[in-house]
């Protein structure tokens, strides 16, 4: 029986279903303490790629005999229409695809909002794997993604670890936590990006779509490297004023001359802290960690560098600590290739299982953990304790947090996939996931057939992208704090932004880019990565768009798998409900999956 959709009524159940910790969205267990609160910011569904890689050109359809492979630039200038391409005819009203229309000239032919010359064009020489294909036959439905790339336990784990080893964060230890609250509380009081104080003659500043932190808006009191260098100076006083209340002695021993450049591996040390923990850490510092960052891209200027008399960042080491360089720094790398380091680093999950069974996995990691750090620890000399076994446990540790990340940030996305291809087939539009332009807020026209490959090809660059999260951070920083790459002011259109080339991030951006490709065998329409762009200023707004993936996609899992759950009692009253209503549980779930497949990628949010 077909049930008409009920929006009432299916907000009313979700609400019900809320009231029974359906929505409940788990503190990432990779984090040493909890999660701030989650706002969910569906601003980010509109685009298949949150950083710009963006589809709103018609996808190539089944070749036939009457059908020939056109290029991309003949599909793109417009040489080649519908009926070449073989799309559906005039008879199939909500299968017709959106009219084409020529972009102008210099600006991207998808979204029309930046230039078309990326930055990659600048830093990469893209190969054809890159390119959308178009043009080829309708491919079967991909076989399932597997639910980890992490080897399974008691399998060889070849160099899986060693070579995601090098972008995981070491977890912070008690001491650098005291250090952490300390950076905490002087970037809450800095003014860095907000102070008001300065004589500007910009008309456009009281436009709050146009404010620009304070540091970048042109002043005729003083030049920006003396502004810089000045509210350094002041957030490095406040942090040694707090590291004096905190501790006296410590206080003394440091700033007793009041010397900023003789203490400069402290402050290095602290900064380095705090960017170790927003990357462990995605939803803590959400307003300082970008205050600090900008600090951070000014403090790389030669001039203020000559003029503060030391760096903010450690030359020899500007990335953050990472379990590679620990293990390496303890000639312990041979850590990452023992087989037992899959029990030692497996995140254990409580639900579902008995407590007999989650003790015993508790007490089979622990031994694995023991074994490692005794095994490649050693013994000290001379009867010194060394702490060699401890710095090995922490390093398992920090895996064991990425494995948590992972299950939180990159798991809703395989669940979804898994979702799209159990209750949705690619090319029988039963239920139907075709959208008009126009309709319901929708900006794109497709076809069932269309959509459905849309929406998986989305959803597998998200977890292609956060299964490799920690490694495009820590490239993105290093395009931030590059001291050979600059940035520009640049009106966006949303503001003064500080624009600048992105090549580390953009390279590794395309290696996942056609890995996903590769992997759906077919792309709707174009593959453009905006980075160092209008749509995409910088590495630091890349990844702010890509961290909030999960907190779209999370609170549905969990909803969708509460509800066979909530009714699994025949005689209950929710079950009634939704058996009225909706005239099921599995119709229930196809509807919740229809309305959140057609509208979170109808291009809306653009």
């Amino acid at each position: 029986m077909s049930h008409p959709y009920h929006p009432y009524k299916l907000k009313r159940l979700l609400s019900i279903i809320s009231l029974r910790k359906a929505t409940e969205v788990p503190s990432p267990t990779q984090t040493q303490s909890d999660s701030s609160t989650i706002d969910v910011q569906m601003a980010s569904e509109e685009k298949p790629a949150v950083a710009g890689v963006e589809s709103t050109q018609p996808s190539a359809a089944p070749q036939t005999q009457e059908t020939k492979s056109h290029t991309l630039a003949d599909i793109l200038s417009g040489n080649v229409n519908d009926e070449q391409l073989g799309n559906n005819g005039p008879g199939e009203e909500m299968d017709e695809d959106e009219p084409e229309t020529e972009a102008k000239e210099g600006y991207c032919v998808e979204c029309e909002a930046g230039s078309s010359k990326s930055i990659e064009e600048e830093f990469l020489d893209l190969g054809p794997d890159s390119a959308p294909r178009s043009g080829a036959t309708t491919p079967a439905p991909p076989a399932p993604l597997p639910s980890a790339y992490q080897p399974a336990l008691g399998s060889s784990v070849g160099d899986w670890f060693f070579e995601r080893a090098k972008y995981i964060p070491m977890r912070l230890t008690p001491e650098e936590r005291k250090y952490l609250r300390l950076l905490e509380g002087a970037l809450t009081v800095s003014e860095y990006t907000n102070k008001v104080g300065i004589l500007f003659d910009l008309p456009s500043i009281d436009d709050p779509h146009m404010r620009a932190p304070q540091i970048d808006i042109i002043s005729f009191s003083s030049s920006k490297p003396r502004r810089v260098v000045a509210q350094i100076r002041e957030l490095c006083s406040i942090i040694s004023g707090l590291l004096l209340a905190a501790d006296y002695n410590l206080g003394q021993q440091l700033f007793s001359e009041r010397n900023f450049e003789a203490n400069a591996t402290f402050y290095q040390e602290i900064f380095e802290i705090g960017r170790r923990h927003k990357i462990q850490n995605p939803d803590r510092m959400r307003d300082s960690y970008g205050k600090l960052i900008y600090l951070l891209m000014d403090a790389q200027t030669p001039e203020v560098q000559d003029m503060l008399g030391f760096s903010l960042i450690d030359p020899e080491a500007p990335t953050v600590r990472t379990v590679y360089h620990v293990l390496e720094e303890l000639e312990c790398l041979d850590v990452l290739k023992d087989d037992l380091i899959s029990a030692a680093t497996m995140e254990i999950v409580a639900e579902g299982k008995e407590r007999r069974q989650v003790q015993k996995e508790i007490k089979m990691k622990e031994r694995a953990v023991e074994t490692l750090a005794s095994k490649y620890g050693g013994r000290s000399t001379r009867g010194e304790r060394s702490n060699k076994p401890e710095l090995i446990r922490q390093c398992l540790y920090s895996i064991g947090d990425n494995h948590a990340f992972l299950r939180v940030n990159r798991d809703p996305c395989d669940r979804m996939i898994q979702y799209l291809k159990k209750y949705f087939h690619p090319t029988e539009p039963k239920p139907s996931l075709a959208i008009r332009s126009g309709k319901d807020g929708a900006r794109l026209s497709h076809g069932h057939e269309k959509q459905y490959a849309y929406v998986l090809q989305s959803l597998t660059l998200w977890r292609e992208i956060l299964h490799d999260m920690f490694k495009l951070w820590g490239l993105a920083e290093q395009d931030l704090l590059s001291p050979t790459t600059t940035y520009r002011l640049r009106d966006t259109g949303q503001g003064l932004q500080r624009v600048q080339p992105c090549p580390r991030t953009s390279r590794i951006m395309h290696s996942i880019l056609n890995k996903a490709q590769q992997n759906i065998g077919s792309w709707v329409g174009s593959s453009v990565i905006h980075l160092g762009d209008t749509a995409v200023p910088n590495a630091l707004m890349f990844i702010d768009k890509y961290s909030q993936i999960y907190r779209i996609l999370l609170p549905i899992t969990n909803v969708l798998r509460q509800i066979p759950e909530l009714t699994a009692n025949p005689k209950s009253a929710i079950r009634s409900y939704i058996d009225q209503e909706f005239g099921g549980t599995e119709a229930l779930i196809v509807e919740i999956l229809t309305d959140f497949f057609r509208h979170a990628f109808d291009g809306s949010g653009a």
